[in-house]
């Protein structure tokens, strides 16, 4: 299933460089985070639910890698980018073995249910 984008033939070539290289070094370290790391949350400071999801994955034992993007008072235009890329509206975003999984919300009820465990095998 993917998001609806638009199509790359309506990009003007004038712009499309741009578009496809908006911020594409911040884009590059989280993939790179993403292969080396089994858990890896993105977030930003000064966010509760970034804290919540640190917090629920350290309770639970497990070492994850954190990326921190700014505040809430600056880099937005690299944030922003990582949401387009992703797909994914809020911070944090959290990764289990590459795939998104969703925010504190997510994390803390996979957690519950044990949902998160059998990811990491």
């Amino acid at each position: 299933m993917s998001r609806a984008t638009l199509d790359s033939n309506n990009l003007h070539a004038t712009i499309a460089d741009q578009v496809n290289t908006y911020h594409k070094d911040t884009l590059d370290e989280i993939e790179r985070a993403l292969e080396a790391h089994d858990i890896v949350i993105v977030g930003m400071s000064q966010n509760p639910f970034v804290k919540r999801a640190r917090k629920a994955l350290t309770g639970a034992g497990k070492s994850f890698e954190y990326l921190e993007y700014g505040s809430y008072f600056g880099e937005w235009r690299r944030r922003l980018s990582i949401k387009m890329w992703s797909g994914w509206p809020t911070f944090p975003m959290v990764f289990i073995k590459g795939k998104l999984i969703g925010g504190a919300e997510e994390t803390e009820k996979m957690i519950a249910e044990g949902k998160l465990d059998e990811l990491l095998k």
